[in-house]
């Protein structure tokens, strides 16, 4: 069974928004920044990669923390309302597989975080079929 909902998984598997990864550096200060993901249903996990990712700050800072946030949302225009998904969690630092995120960039790095969840916080994805919900409700656990 997966630790995300049916509307959680279908707004993962087709991103309208912008997904952004927070980690936190050797000195405590927070760092966030957009990331190219996918979500990986066999995993049952978020899967962050890039071009030069191993090169990269969020790399360096899951190495030595592995406690991230990922967070994807977007705005749908009319009627104006926010939808979101935060997952915090733990990521697994891989060297391979990471090309396969996004196949359309052929330079993306073998290394990649997959981001295993330990809490799920999510709004406004009660129904994805373009009918609003009566009313604004949070969906907010912990899993894993």
């Amino acid at each position: 069974m997966s630790a995300f909902t049916p509307p959680e998984i279908q707004y993962l598997s087709r991103p309208p928004g912008l997904a952004r990864l927070a980690t936190v550096g050797p000195d405590g200060q927070p760092h966030v920044v957009p990331v190219t993901f996918t979500f990986n249903a066999e995993e049952d996990a978020i899967d962050v990669g890039g071009v030069n990712f191993g090169e990269t700050k969020k790399w360096r800072d899951a190495r030595q923390n592995p406690l991230v946030t990922f967070l994807l949302d977007d705005v749908l225009p009319d009627p104006r309302r926010a939808r979101a998904i935060e997952v915090r969690g733990r990521a697994e630092v891989l060297t391979s597989g990471g090309s396969k995120i996004n196949p359309r960039f052929p330079n993306f790095a073998e290394e990649f975080l997959r981001i295993r969840p330990t809490r799920i916080v999510s709004w406004g994805l009660e129904s994805l079929d373009g009918t609003l919900p009566a009313d604004f409700r949070v969906n907010s656990r912990a899993v894993g």
